[in-house]
């Protein structure tokens, strides 16, 4: 997480199968967007400058982390794409084999009696899916000849599909892995661009940059929320409390660190129920209800563009992984601007 003291501009997104190409242009919008924020903090600058310039940093690193997250959840999609794509391909190619070895063995039968017949001489060379375009042979073949032809070019042109696709999804995969790789660069530069200027800053000025950062906008300051809404929502609730304490890693998902969508997913996951590896997508991973009706376990997406996310947990309060150098904590449900409340 990032500042909980400006409003975010609205994110990316992406797509499901084959939307490679998207997260590839996704990374070049991101890039553009995030390339211009500054290098290092002006020795002129007041400390609350400094700290705007912090806010901005990391909440433009946390909107790459996520973009990041996407882009290697496509890639493992992909990847198992691909495998099923290669293990088809393979099985088709075993099956056509068998096929033409049979048809060759009645080739060979009939040349030991006597002579080939033309139509198995023309099925068994290179190219037999010519055959079924000349009818005028297929009276020398009987039905199960014929059948058998027919079921072999079927076979042929289902193997030269499931080889298409397979490296189609080779392309696309090659794409997603480019994309994790530019995320994960912009991420590290921005994080570093932020340690930079906050350790510009004297310790008094740090101290209280993450006191504001705990700070409450007013929003949800009342509520209290009773009890979970379901079973899965107290033992995620219980999870998310026993995390408490490990460090912010982005691109992590659990145990020993998280960001603040890994948090989440690893939370409900130890309550036996898989949401989606990103804020965006987790948002919509149930019912949203009112920020006033917010029950335990719920989950409080931030920004316009839910690029941040934490779990609700009564009193007022939500579990979060904050951002780096933070710790998974409680803070003020009222924190960020909240965009919506998800019961999963």
């Amino acid at each position: 997480m990032v500042s909980h003291r400006r409003p975010s501009q609205p994110g990316l997104g992406l797509g499901a199968r084959g939307s490679a190409i998207a997260v590839s242009a996704a990374a070049a919008t991101a890039a553009a967007a995030l390339g211009a924020a500054p290098a290092g903090a002006d020795p002129q600058q007041t400390p609350e400058a400094t700290r705007a310039k912090v806010d901005l940093l990391f909440e433009q690193a946390e909107k790459a982390t996520e973009l990041y997250n996407k882009a290697g959840e496509q890639v493992g999609r992909l990847r198992g794409l691909v495998d099923q794509a290669q293990d088809s391909a393979a099985r088709g190619q075993e099956r056509v084999n068998k096929m033409r070895g049979a048809l060759g063995s009645l080739a060979g039968a009939q040349y030991r009696s006597g002579g080939i017949d033309p139509a198995l001489a023309l099925l068994l060379s290179s190219d037999p899916d010519s055959y079924l375009d000349k009818a005028s042979v297929l009276d020398r073949v009987g039905a199960r000849q014929s059948g058998t032809l027919r079921e072999l070019q079927q076979a042929q042109r289902r193997l030269g599909q499931v080889r298409m696709e397979a490296a189609h999804d080779l392309t696309e995969l090659e794409r997603s892995r480019a994309a994790v790789s530019r995320h994960k660069r912009t991420v590290e530069r921005k994080l570093a661009e932020a340690r930079r200027l906050l350790d510009s800053l004297p310790s008094a000025d740090r101290d209280s940059y993450d006191r504001a950062s705990r700070s409450d906008r007013g929003e949800g300051s009342m509520l209290l929320g009773g009890a979970p809404a379901s079973a899965r929502a107290a033992a995620a609730v219980r999870a998310a409390q026993n995390a408490v304490g490990r460090p912010y890693v982005w691109g992590a998902n659990g145990p020993s660190g998280f960001d603040c969508s890994g948090l989440t997913q690893w939370s409900y996951a130890q309550a036996g129920v898989g949401l989606p590896r990103t804020s965006q997508a987790q948002r919509y991973a149930g019912r949203q209800v009112p920020l006033s009706a917010a029950r335990p376990g719920d989950l409080v997406a931030y920004r316009d563009d839910a690029s941040h996310i934490g779990m609700y947990v009564g009193n007022g309060q939500v579990i979060h992984a904050p951002y780096p150098g933070a710790s998974v904590r409680y803070d003020p449900v009222g924190m960020m601007p909240v965009s919506s409340v998800t019961r999963v």
